[in-house]
């Protein structure tokens, strides 16, 4: 991937990870989805009918975690996914800090879209068969989706809640990621990583 991918990359990370807003848990209502969860390509899924859809054609999709290492790591991950292939990642020494998000910067994964077609090629897959991309609500996975559309990849679903979930606006929920997502709705995921699944750079 060109430097300038890279780079673009990153000015629409920057740009485009706000936070999402309240997605009601199993919603299927796509004309309401914040724009910040939108795709070019318009491909969702509701983490159940991932789950589902993994579940009967498994050998004939791809379903990545994008999310990075360290969230894998230390909050878990879906078990029925394929691989970890993070779009953005913490630098490997955090020393610069993001003012306007509260954390430690994050960078574009210069070798994203490389990853990913290794990652169908080693199922037999190709650019022109589903992938489905799971990160912690839903925003990045939108923005990883219309990278790699801009990559060739014509089948790219974002799972519009992520692993996590949105953050709750009000009650015992407000600050926290109990609304919705993959880990609220029960479906399996553990902390226990598997070596065969993680992203390990080449460089």
């Amino acid at each position: 991937m060109k430097a300038t991918h890279c780079f673009a990359a990153g000015l629409a990370l920057a740009a485009g990870l706000a936070w999402g807003q309240e997605w009601r848990p199993g919603s299927e209502d796509w004309a309401s989805l914040p724009e910040v969860k939108r795709t070019r390509l318009q491909l969702y899924l509701t983490p159940g009918q991932a789950y589902a859809r993994v579940q009967k054609d498994g050998g004939k999709v791809l379903f990545l975690d994008i999310r990075t290492r360290a969230e894998a790591m230390y909050v878990g991950m879906a078990t029925p996914v394929d691989a970890l292939v993070p779009y953005v990642e913490h630098q490997e020494i955090m020393t610069e800090w993001d003012d306007r998000r509260g954390l430690y910067r994050l960078e574009a994964n210069a070798e994203f879209a490389q990853e990913v077609e290794r990652r169908l090629r080693a199922k037999g897959l190709g650019k022109a068969d589903p992938v489905i991309l799971l990160c912690r609500s839903g925003d990045r996975s939108a923005k990883a989706a219309d990278f790699l559309q801009l990559h060739g990849f014509s089948q790219v679903y974002s799972v519009a809640e992520g692993f996590e979930g949105d953050l709750g606006k009000d009650g015992p929920a407000a600050g926290r990621r109990a609304v919705n997502g993959w880990k609220n709705a029960g479906l399996p995921w553990s902390y226990k990583l598997d070596k065969a699944k993680m992203y390990f750079p080449s460089h």
